[in-house]
């Protein structure tokens, strides 16, 4: 069957590649699954099996935004706990999550997965880690949300042992031995995870945080990546309570503590890294290990700026996280564009902190390094998986702005007319094509009220 085309025109360009190409008003060429062509200008006449012709102007188009930390059941727990820094958040929370079951987790991941594919991105992630006794195949909820969703993804199937018992902070009842979470994080592997080229479902081993696993499951769960050939992440340097806890339990501050225990390469990336000194960062670009940019929950939880200036310069890849909804309550990665730029000019480089287009490029390509898929998606180039976006700019909220990277970034959010996954649409005038969004605001608002009423009775 000869493949069929669409055919996007008369659209402002930001491919993103590594020389920032631009067009004023230019033409992508959709082949199949595929980008065939990117240019000014109309696309080539005579393209056969052409289904569909789109017309751009006042539109951007850009690649699909890429989601690199998220967890997607808190979106039934947001607005709560709203005061607290991250331990004290934790505290409150834990004895709820506990509680999660896996009608709950699916439900919820639709929610998070909604709202992240309407506001542009293509390439979501879930580091998901609580798995209470007899709460079902919760990651099976999860990667069958995002194929309902219709966005590329990949699942960090998290873990914690260390339980109140250990001196952690969960219930004893909602973590894992260290031999059920390798066996379990295996057997997700095995079950799940595609190496190919246009892969929609990948993962990652992903044990929690160096406060709630043990040394055993970090350096095991390295080793066990490692066999399978698959990516590595957590949660590292996040606050300065957990640099305390790594110097008081294993004499070192959290980075040197990752590197003892293998967790730290090309393969690995690790989410927020906000308290890093230069010898940390140093470390992150010697062995290109990523990192996963959460500004908006880092605001939230109070847990101050991190050094992505500094990073960028260092070479270190970085990318754009949500972080998990109840401590960033939109739920949105477009914003995250404004916000990574706005806060981090509140830090020490100031108005040359980030411009626009690098802001663009943390949440596209920068994206996609730290997933270890940036040879297939991330930028607007011939050859890679057509995930794209066509942002509207032209109404009263972006009209009078000429520079339309400036108007998407700095802007209020823009529309999203058009997005397309795989070469497939997804988003269509702001609605999504392949859930209810109704029908998946009803349920997440039921699971949440069910999980609150199970909460308060135990």
């Amino acid at each position: 069957m000869a493949v069929q085309r669409i055919v996007i025109e008369n659209c402002a360009i930001a491919t993103v590649d590594a020389g920032d190409t631009e067009y004023a008003s230019g033409h992508i060429v959709v082949a199949g699954n595929t980008i065939e062509s990117v240019g000014s200008g109309k696309a080539p006449e005579n393209l056969e099996n052409v289904v569909r012709r789109v017309d751009g102007t006042g539109h951007l188009a850009t690649p699909g935004l890429v989601n690199t930390h998220h967890h997607f059941y808190q979106w039934i727990t947001r607005g709560l706990a709203t005061d607290h820094n991250l331990f004290d958040w934790l505290v409150a929370l834990y004895p709820t999550w506990a509680r999660i079951d896996e009608p709950m987790v699916h439900a919820a991941a639709q929610g998070s997965l909604a709202m992240l594919a309407r506001g542009g991105v293509t390439t979501a992630m879930d580091h998901h880690y609580v798995f209470p006794q007899g709460s079902g195949d919760l990651s099976g909820a999860v990667i069958r949300a995002a194929r309902e969703t219709g966005v590329r993804f990949t699942l960090a199937r998290g873990s914690m042992d260390r339980s109140e018992k250990d001196g952690g902070l969960p219930p004893d009842f909602a973590v894992e031995t260290l031999e059920g979470a390798l066996a379990a994080t295996e057997a997700t592997v095995d079950e799940h995870h595609d190496a190919s080229f246009d892969s929609m479902t990948q993962i990652a081993v992903a044990p929690c945080s160096p406060f709630s696993v043990s040394t055993e499951l970090m350096r095991q769960g390295a080793e066990l990546a490692r066999r399978k050939g698959v990516r590595l992440h957590t949660h590292g340097s996040e606050t300065v309570e957990e640099e305390q806890f790594c110097k008081e339990l294993f004499g070192m501050g959290p980075t040197d503590y990752f590197e003892s225990t293998g967790w730290l390469g090309e393969d690995v990336w690790m989410a927020h890294c906000v308290h890093m000194n230069d010898s940390d960062i140093a470390a992150f670009a010697r062995t290109r290990t990523g990192v996963a940019h959460c500004p908006s929950s880092n605001a939230r939880l109070a847990a101050g700026i991190a050094r992505v200036p500094d990073m960028l310069a260092a070479g270190v890849p970085v990318g754009l996280g949500v972080d998990g909804s109840a401590s960033n309550e939109s739920g949105e990665l477009h914003t995250e564009l404004r916000n990574a730029l706005l806060i981090n000019r509140l830090g020490a480089h100031r108005e040359a902190a980030l411009n626009a287009r690098q802001a663009l490029r943390l949440g596209t390509y920068g994206g996609a390094q730290v997933l270890g898929r940036a040879s297939q998606i991330g930028s607007l180039e011939a050859g890679k998986l057509a995930d794209l976006v066509l942002w509207r700019l032209d109404t009263l909220a972006h009209a009078s702005i000429a520079d339309p990277v400036a108007a998407l970034v700095l802007g209020a959010a823009a529309p999203v007319t058009l997005s397309l996954v795989n070469g497939k649409p997804v988003v269509e005038d702001s609605r999504l094509l392949t859930v209810d969004e109704d029908v998946i605001a009803r349920s997440t608002r039921d699971e949440a009220q069910r999980l609150a009423r199970i909460a308060a009775q135990a």
